[in-house]
């Protein structure tokens, strides 16, 4: 039997898309206002995966100025035809529907391809005869959500077709994330209904036509938790699903989901998962024999496979590790990688606004987890630290700055409209201290000190205002990080995570 753990990319790696070119597989998940955009990661057994890096890594394929909360880019797909890597996406913020590609998925991409249509949740479909049809969200003569189609030229993106409806779905609420796939004389469409809140679910059709139309599948959703309980499931919100072989022939299907920590509340995101499919005797897709999805699967197969969960970076090397990330474009003057730790340099800019703050982070991938930093504040009247990060309305930040005899530390909770801060705590002749926060399912707590073994208290945030659903609009989920603000420099020796 084979074991392994789900979710396989835990933390904010949501509207997973993959394809497989011969033993490797590749995987990109939806990024929104954070830089570089579309993450990519690699495997070869499907449940050790490798992020080696990004799509989109350049000012002039990723325009995020000013992107709002849950802006910037939206659900890719990515596929592999003739030799070559395609990965579309839409930018909400700047440009709209496009696409890039690489003939080596080790390089860069090129710069946007923008197609001429509306809606999000783009893919690509080639069929037998060579032609090439986008499909993506779209609405009807009667201005209701359906998916729509056409064909179009990929070496151009110039459209050669008007946009037809393909399918409403279900009669779910915002049919999405339209994958097409051609099996035995049929071609298949999957999509995601129902939100992607609890009532997220996957959908599939057929059509003997790639215009349609749609039979549904007549146990449809094919994959959902939708009524369950956190009682009897542990994963909520399973939806945006894409499917593909193993090197074996088996199916399998990708999808994302959601890990509630406090009653219905989730905060670290919507996570990437995987499970066994199979095709009934009706050539009806069937996911994981109709069972629930679980944290701990078992397979047909051998071996036993789990997540790291435990990392180190000493920020050693000449440019970031890929799990890092920036919030938008990052001024590049205001970090520096000296061989021994980074330097943040300050700014004007600061985590509450529509900018560029001196800010960068990785995405939280457990809820019980411990991040640890060092930090020496150089000069300046500003301050730095870490932060626990939502969004600019939603954030925690441990704020680190010089006094006339050291330094002193307080915490800062910022919700909505809400801004406290925590009194101080003062560090007599030191300009270096040791930051942690330790999270649990319920609460951040913020240590400072001097002494790793014995570090002082300086404040806590309930994890509830944390939560995607104490938020009008959230699609992405907490990271932690390090930041800098006003007329500061600080370095940060080393950061750490640690469940």
């Amino acid at each position: 039997m084979l074991t392994y753990e789900n979710p396989i990319i835990p933390g904010f790696y949501p509207d997973p898309s993959i394809c497989r070119v011969g033993e490797d597989y590749y995987l990109v998940n939806s990024s929104f206002e954070f830089y570089p955009g579309v993450p990519l990661w690699h495997s070869r057994d499907l449940f050790n995966w490798k992020q080696t890096g990004y799509v989109l890594n350049r000012k002039s394929q990723l325009p995020l100025e000013h992107s709002g909360t849950s802006g910037g880019i939206y659900a890719p797909t990515i596929r592999y035809h003739n030799g070559r890597f395609y990965m579309i996406t839409t930018n909400v913020s700047d440009g709209g529907n496009f696409f890039v590609w690489t003939d080596d998925i080790n390089g860069d991409w090129s710069d946007p391809v923008y197609l001429d249509q509306g809606g999000i949740d783009p893919s690509i479909f080639w069929d037998d005869d060579g032609r090439v049809y986008y499909q993506g969200t779209h609405r009807d003569e009667l201005d209701r959500n359906c998916i729509g189609q056409y064909e179009f030229d990929i070496e151009t993106g110039k459209r050669l077709s008007e946009t037809k409806v393909l399918w409403h779905g279900t009669g779910g609420k915002c049919p999405e994330g339209p994958h097409m796939y051609k099996l035995n004389g049929y071609y298949y469409l999957l999509l995601a209904e129902g939100g992607t809140e609890y009532g997220h679910m996957v959908t599939i059709g057929r059509s003997k036509s790639v215009w349609g139309p749609f039979e549904s599948c007549p146990h449809n959703p094919i994959l959902t938790h939708r009524n369950h309980s956190k009682r009897t499931a542990n994963f909520h919100a399973l939806g945006h699903a894409d499917i593909f072989t193993d090197t074996s022939g088996k199916w399998w299907i990708v999808f994302h989901g959601i890990r509630p920590a406090l009653g219905q509340l989730h905060h670290i995101g919507r996570e990437t998962m995987i499970a066994p499919m199979h095709w009934d005797e009706n050539g009806w897709p069937v996911v994981n024999d109709g069972k629930l999805i679980v944290d701990r699967m078992s397979v047909d197969g051998e071996g036993s496979y789990s997540v790291k969960k435990n990392w180190y970076d000493d920020f050693s090397g000449n440019t970031l590790a890929p799990r890092w990330a920036f919030l938008r474009n990052p001024v590049e003057a205001s970090y520096d990688l000296t061989g021994d730790g980074i330097t943040l340099h300050g700014t004007e800019e600061t985590l509450d606004g529509d900018g560029s703050p001196t800010f960068v982070g990785v995405r939280q991938q457990q809820v019980n987890y411990e991040y640890e930093t060092k930090i020496s504040v150089k000069d300046g009247d500003g301050f730095a630290g870490i932060t626990v990060f939502h969004t600019k309305e939603h954030h925690y930040d441990l704020l680190v700055s010089k006094t006339k005899n050291g330094c002193k530390a307080q915490l800062r909770r910022r919700i909505v409209d809400m801004e406290m801060i925590s009194d101080d705590v003062i560090f007599d002749n030191t300009d270096s201290l040791i930051l942690k926060i330790v999270a649990d399912n319920k609460k951040y707590v913020f240590l400072a000190g001097t002494d790793a073994d014995n570090l002082t208290e300086v404040g806590s945030g309930c994890i509830q205002l944390m939560a995607t659903e104490c938020m009008p609009c959230s699609f992405t989920g907490c990271f932690a990080g390090i930041f800098a603000q006003g007329n500061v420099t600080a370095a940060f020796r080393y950061f750490s995570a640690k469940a």
